[in-house]
């Protein structure tokens, strides 16, 4: 098999200790929510947990933890944030762990999100691809880590199709295309 160095096991330590904040004011304010957001929050590392030696997964399984993922967003960013998936998976499709959740965790890292400026995210397809799309304002001080994790996630879907991962940017959208891949097609175990 082939073996490549992967960021997709880790989540940003930076979410977790927003998580824990977001958390922090929840049990003081709405303990329904508390108790609702700790059950997200378990879901979301339990699929990191199960995913991280897998080199692919039912996008299902993907979109399932992605909506776990993006109600501790929504919870801490409420109508600054608004997010749109648009897809249904089929049976068969495949999809890298974590691409979607590292596309979306670059757009909230790199971007403002605030209420004059609310972050607008969509997952959509387009023909054989899927496509994540973003406003961009960006914030003043922008490093270099989207670039890695663009280049990480280039890197492992070449390694299982020919189709290339698409980027497309301007000063008012950043869009990504990601090759969605078939079981039985090129996989390696």
């Amino acid at each position: 098999a082939y073996k490549y160095e992967s960021l997709r096991n880790q989540l940003n330590p930076h979410f977790l200790f927003n998580s824990f904040n977001v958390l922090t004011d929840l049990v003081y304010s709405d303990q329904a929510a508390a108790v609702k957001f700790i059950s997200q929050l378990s879901g979301l590392f339990r699929y990191v947990l199960d995913s991280r030696d897998k080199e692919l997964v039912p996008l299902s399984e993907e979109l399932s933890f992605m909506d776990s993922y993006l109600y501790l967003l929504k919870t801490r960013f409420g109508e600054k944030l608004k997010m749109e998936i648009d897809i249904e998976a089929g049976t068969n499709e495949l999809i890298v762990p974590m691409t979607l959740q590292l596309l979306v965790e670059n757009a909230v890292k790199h971007n403002e999100v605030s209420e004059v400026n609310p972050l607008i995210i969509r997952i959509s397809r387009e023909n054989l691809h899927l496509r994540i799309s973003n406003t961009v304002k960006l914030k003043s001080t922008v490093d270099d880590s989207m670039k890695i994790g663009l280049k990480n996630i280039i890197q492992q879907y070449s390694v299982f199709t020919d189709e290339k991962v698409e980027v497309i940017s301007d000063d008012s959208r950043f869009d990504v295309f990601i090759p969605v891949l078939k079981s039985g097609s090129n996989e390696s175990s």
